[in-house]
């Protein structure tokens, strides 16, 4: 698990974008669109990421039908308290800079 240290932003909506099992384009244009265009994933970083990612058991590659070259992916329940964590921890820096910024 992703204890004691942050994740990317990219590696933070690749999960995101696997809450549903999705496609590698699919992940790609998710995590653009929920970038706001900032995170831009080529299909080598995605799929590298990706084997990274079911390395560490946070996504699983679900079975392909036979006729399909497309592989799906899914978030684990590992990879689910990863995502969960993260969002949790960006949640109080982000708190945590407003409540400073208000006494500025």
């Amino acid at each position: 698990m992703a204890e004691g240290y942050a994740l990317t932003e990219a590696t933070y909506y690749i999960l995101l974008s696997l809450v549903r099992p999705r496609h590698g384009y699919g992940i790609m244009q998710l995590t653009e669109e929920l970038s706001g265009g900032r995170v831009h994933l080529a299909a080598g970083t995605l799929y590298g990421a990706l084997s990274a990612l079911t390395d560490k058991g946070w996504i699983i590659q679900l079975p392909s039908q036979d006729d399909s070259r497309r592989k799906e992916y899914k978030l684990t329940e590992d990879g689910l308290q990863v995502l969960r964590r993260e969002t949790a921890r960006l949640r109080e820096l982000a708190d945590n800079g407003e409540r400073i910024l208000r006494e500025a």
